[in-house]
């Protein structure tokens, strides 16, 4: 059995960070199937526990 995961989508203007609701610029996919969006000023200040708990980031 082969699995392929599908690319993220680009962010564009419209994703906006789900902590401020400023430009999104990161993106965070959860190990549960879930994603984040992160302006940049919150993805610095949560990317040190979201690499903890193994999510993906892509910006």
């Amino acid at each position: 059995m082969t699995t392929s995961t599908v690319p993220s989508p680009v962010l564009t203007r419209r994703d906006r960070c789900d902590r401020c609701r400023a430009a999104a610029h990161v993106r965070a996919m959860l190990r549960t199937g879930g994603e984040l969006l992160f302006c940049a000023h919150h993805a610095r200040e949560y990317t040190p526990r979201l690499l903890q708990i193994g999510a993906a980031l892509s910006s």
